[in-house]
């Protein structure tokens, strides 16, 4: 049976909480506790609950929500930290606590351990691997820069990218060490992939991550998970210039180019413009001795075919040579032919009488006469047909001669290829052609744009072009 007889102090369970409380706060007051990371939570309120435990004990512990918006570093799972604080107890639960205004990790070792288990995990999901990296544009417009704005980093990056080739830049400022830092890194990359091409804000070709050097404690949130997964899931390329090239985090490994420093970073991204100027003019020289080489011979080509074509002058003169043997012949014919028949008169007139004689030579030469006139009439109309259609076929070779065409002040217009274009459709804009003249030849571009209006003409007046004679 209990003795209920005592002098002990009664005590209400408030009191007895609030006098361990006390107790526990006036024996520790402030405390620095080693212990590696358990369960953390962090409830909507912005505090954070988080266990500190060894292989014999569990210590419980918050942080603040205006003490956990400044921590350098932020708690993790699984990382072995020196926590600092004040020993207290939560009545409501009858359990005591560390309430902690400073976490900072065990020593770089501890921190390493993390990053290599981090590594491990995400490179087991294929984000590192080298087939998903792409390729940066070889001729970026505009970059985005994600980085502190008032530090000099960002004056290193402008600075060189004036020197080499000026463009626009966009730069996302954010927190480069300490609490957020990896939030804000991430959301910036997620950010600059939302925008769209020809949207109010441009969206950049190539997004360049940078920060100066430091300790692996001041590079730590580029090792955040969710910049790795932010830098993996990037449709714009990505170029990591965080810290010194001895420096190294998880987001070199994901990004799809690594640069030593920012000041690379920049010099990966664009080209050097006067490098560019040079070479452009290089290849307009060779260019334009290519359009030249490729006009010379197809001109030289027609220069030697025309000099093997014969003129209408010359295909007509044998013909005309075979007409006059022709014409002479005949002459030649009908006067023995009379002869002949001269004869052959006189000969019958001696065996005839005076008078029939006179009769018979007087119809015989009447009949001589009306047939030479007949034969000297039939010889000059076939000359003339001949002629004729020597000068009609004459006319008409002289027309179809593109030579004859070109006197006429037509132009023959080839393409490049040296192919003769006869229609305008055959005519892109801003292409090189060739104009043949009557008196030489010479190349020429054709304009792009809308075609100019033809000039009004006058009521009762026929236009210039209409004098212009048929090229068929």
């Amino acid at each position: 049976m209990t003795d209920t007889n005592t002098n002990a102090l009664e005590l209400s369970v408030s009191e007895l909480s609030f006098a361990l409380k006390k107790a526990v706060e006036e024996q520790f007051g402030y405390v620095r506790v080693r212990g590696e990371i358990g369960r953390v939570s962090r409830p909507a309120s912005g505090h954070i609950y988080l266990d500190l435990k060894d292989d014999k004990a569990v210590l419980n512990g918050v942080i603040w929500r205006g003490v956990a918006s400044r921590l350098k570093h932020v708690p993790e799972e699984g990382l072995e930290v020196i926590a600092s604080g004040k020993l207290t107890t939560f009545p409501g639960s009858s359990k005591y606590q560390i309430v902690i205004d400073n976490i900072e990790p065990a020593g770089a070792g501890a921190l390493m351990a993390l990053l290599e288990e981090r590594k491990k995990k995400l490179g087991g999901e294929g984000l590192f691997e080298e087939g998903r990296k792409q390729l940066l544009p070889y001729m970026p417009k505009i970059i985005g820069v994600v980085t502190s704005p008032s530090g000099s980093v960002i004056r290193d990056v402008l600075h060189r990218l004036k020197d080499r080739f000026p463009l626009h830049v966009l730069v996302w400022p954010v927190r480069v060490q300490g609490e957020g830092c990896g939030n804000e890194v991430s959301a910036a990359i997620a950010g600059f992939n939302t925008f769209e091409v020809g949207g109010k804000l441009p969206r950049p070709d190539v997004i360049i991550v940078a920060r100066g050097g430091g300790s692996v404690e001041d590079l730590w949130g580029f090792n955040d998970e969710a910049v790795v997964r932010a830098a993996a899931d990037s449709q714009i390329p990505l170029i990591s210039a965080v810290g010194h090239e001895t420096d190294w985090t998880l987001l070199d490994l994901v990004a799809d180019v690594r640069a030593p420093t920012p000041t690379a970073a920049a010099e990966m991204a664009v080209p050097v413009r006067a490098e560019l100027e040079a070479q452009l003019a290089g290849l307009g020289a060779r260019l334009r001795s290519g359009i030249q080489r490729t006009l010379e011979e197809p001109r030289n080509s027609l220069r030697a075919a025309g000099r093997g074509l014969s003129t209408p002058q010359t295909l007509l003169e044998i013909p005309r040579q075979l007409i006059d043997s022709l014409a002479m012949r005949l002459g030649q014919g009908l006067t023995i032919a009379a002869g002949a028949k001269r004869a052959n008169y006189e000969k019958i007139a001696g065996r005839l009488g005076w008078h029939g004689l006179a009769q018979m030579l007087e119809t015989n030469k009447q009949k001589i006469d009306v047939a030479g006139q007949r034969a000297s009439r039939a010889v000059q109309q076939s000359l003339e047909r001949s002629q004729y259609k020597i000068e009609q076929a004459g006319r008409l070779l002289g027309t179809l001669s593109y030579l004859s065409v070109l006197e006429r002040g037509f132009a023959v217009v080839m393409d490049e290829a040296g192919k003769t274009i006869t229609s305008a459709s055959g005519i892109s804009a801003n292409s090189l052609i060739n104009i043949k003249m009557k008196d030489g030849d010479f190349a020429a571009q054709t304009l792009g744009g809308e075609k100019p209006k033809p000039a009004p003409v006058a009521k009762g007046k026929k236009s210039p072009a209409s004098n212009q004679g048929n090229l068929f």
